[in-house]
């Protein structure tokens, strides 16, 4: 094809020289483009260094060892997937339409994207449930809702995500496809059948996120009332100040992961309702790409998140960029002022 016919920001190569059996490298070089690239790149980079940030705070200090953070901390390394690996490979798709990698990266990078994102969704529906109880019965939460529970309930969740994502990709003969469909050294397409684009708009959307928004109802529901309850307590009580310090604790930590909920609700709602306006989705178009970065980006808003709400994340920032989690006691800081 002459290379006139391409717009002046692409040009056309291969992706590897000398090799007869090489795709066509479409090469977008046009300062827009660069810039896109830059952008990209620096999403990546921070998404990284913001969820690193998440799981050394939660790993390294005792005082935070507790099941709420336990599910961040599963939320929080899904997170840094997408930024480690999930987001450099689409970059590196997006810059010249090759893949550079090993056949079997072609199978395995999907499976990795797939368990990222639906453990990043059955985190949330896990810390509703673990603030559902906590708002809900606080006098019992302590003894229903413990780390041994909570560390077996994240490994199962983990196991279900990768499950479902082999299945997702197998059913999509994903597998099978990744040997048919590359007629040329340097391909690597998913297609993804409607059939299944519905499956998993049902059991990884629907009837978790209806789960999660029914959930939060009745915690602020609940949160509403107990707060009416607390301000008709006289305030010199002193019992009864503590109850309201436990209440206000758990409504604020109850309205936090409700706005990661509504983040994540709106950064997966147009990929859906794209998806479902065709009869199967490629992963080489411009639309899935447009919209499966809108969804790469949650993984990179939800720390920045527990930055603004959350003092303990403020505080061991703080311990670990001044290198101090390195002093023999740091594990036992006290990171949570005495009014949180």
């Amino acid at each position: 094809m002459d290379k006139k016919e391409y717009p002046q920001n692409l040009t056309v190569q291969f992706c590897f020289l000398g090799n007869s059996a090489s795709c066509r490298k479409e090469v977008r070089s046009g300062p827009g483009n660069i810039l896109l690239f830059i952008v990209l790149s620096c999403v990546s980079v921070c998404t990284v260094f913001l969820n690193l940030l998440v799981i050394i705070s939660i790993s390294h200090f005792k005082q935070l060892h507790t099941p709420t953070n336990l599910l961040i901390l599963s939320l929080a390394v899904a997170d840094l997937l997408i930024g480690l690996i999930v987001m450099p490979v689409n970059i590196m798709q997006l810059r010249d339409s090759c893949w550079y990698l090993e056949e079997m990266a072609c199978c395995v990078i999907p499976v990795i994207t797939f368990v990222s994102m639906v453990a990043s969704l059955y985190s949330l529906v896990f810390i509703a449930v673990d603030r559902y109880i906590a708002v809900s019965d606080p006098l019992l939460y302590s003894t229903r809702i413990t780390v041994s529970k909570t560390v077996s309930l994240v490994i199962l969740g983990w196991s279900f995500c990768l499950l479902y994502g082999i299945m997702f990709l197998y059913f999509n003969d994903h597998f099978l496809q990744s040997q048919i469909s590359n007629r040329c050294q340097g391909d690597c397409v998913m297609i993804i059948k409607k059939t299944w684009i519905i499956v998993d708009l049902v059991l990884c959307f629907l009837v978790p996120c209806s789960v999660i928004l029914v959930l939060y109802s009745i915690i602020f529901i609940v949160a509403r009332r107990q707060a009416k309850a607390v301000r008709s307590v006289r305030k010199g009580a002193s019992k009864r100040h503590g109850a309201k310090a436990s209440s206000s604790s758990e409504t604020k930590a109850a309205k936090t992961l409700g706005i990661v909920i509504f983040v994540y609700l709106a950064c997966w709602i147009p990929f859906y309702i794209s998806s479902l306006s065709v009869e199967s989705v490629t992963t080489s178009s411009m639309v899935y790409t447009v919209f499966v970065w809108v969804i790469y980006m949650n993984s990179s808003v939800n720390p920045i998140i527990y930055a603004i709400f959350y003092p303990w994340f403020r505080s061991s920032v703080k311990f670990i960029v001044t290198c101090r989690i390195f002093e023999l006691s740091s594990s036992r800081f006290n990171l949570l002022p005495e009014h949180f």
